[in-house]
């Protein structure tokens, strides 16, 4: 495994995204970081084991997602009726019944995101594990960074939880394996998105191009 490297051609500077002060970025041992001198903030970090952490949680982003489109994620029991509940299916029956935004979004935020983002990390990080580059990674990466806010799993679980409250009072409403994995992509997703610092991503990059 490679340690952080930095591109050659000069100095590199880091901007503070508070203050906007700007440092020479010198190179962090394993497990620290830099700090802004004149507000304190967070410049860039030295994570251990970057790119592991990074593609692994992404793989098991990858699992889980494919377990929460197997398995049900909710169980509705109202007195003779028992329904099925998937993540897709709640976004074809939300379209069915006149509501083609919310289904839409269901799917974009909550399903094809979190999968361009695990896929995304996978095909930047893993090369790089032996100082490689896949095609196209650069742009990958940027649209990888465009997505995260986009990436809403924990706001849909949110929702499903508050509407669970409602729902309660009318049928018994149990939690399929589709939950509990949905809960598992949003633990690994923000695992994976935290385990490399973006600075260290793009010298990565920079130096396994050249």
């Amino acid at each position: 495994m490679l340690t952080w490297p930095k591109p050659r051609g000069g100095p590199q500077y880091s901007a503070c995204h508070f203050c906007d002060t700007l440092h020479e970025a010198f190179p962090l041992p394993e497990g620290s970081a830099a700090r802004c001198v004149r507000c304190g903030a967070v410049l860039y970090q030295n994570r251990p084991a970057s790119l592991v952490r990074a593609t692994a949680f992404s793989l098991a982003a990858l699992f889980l997602m494919a377990l929460v489109h197997i398995f049900p994620f909710l169980t509705m029991d109202a007195a003779t009726l028992r329904r099925n509940l998937t993540l897709v299916g709640a976004a074809t029956a939300l379209i069915e019944e006149d509501a083609p935004i919310l289904g839409v979004s269901i799917v974009l935020f909550t399903v094809i995101t979190p999968l361009m983002l695990a896929g995304g990390m996978i095909y930047v990080c893993a090369p790089l594990m032996i100082g490689r580059t896949a095609p196209g990674a650069f742009g990958v990466a940027k649209w990888m960074y465009r997505c995260e806010p986009w990436n809403m799993v924990e706001v849909f679980l949110l929702g499903v939880l508050v509407s669970l409250l409602k729902l309660a009072k009318v049928a018994d409403v149990h939690f399929g394996i589709g939950f509990w994995a949905f809960g598992g992509v949003m633990l690994c997703m923000a695992a994976a998105v935290a385990g490399i610092d973006r600075e260290e991503l793009w010298d990565r990059l920079e130096v396994a191009k050249t």
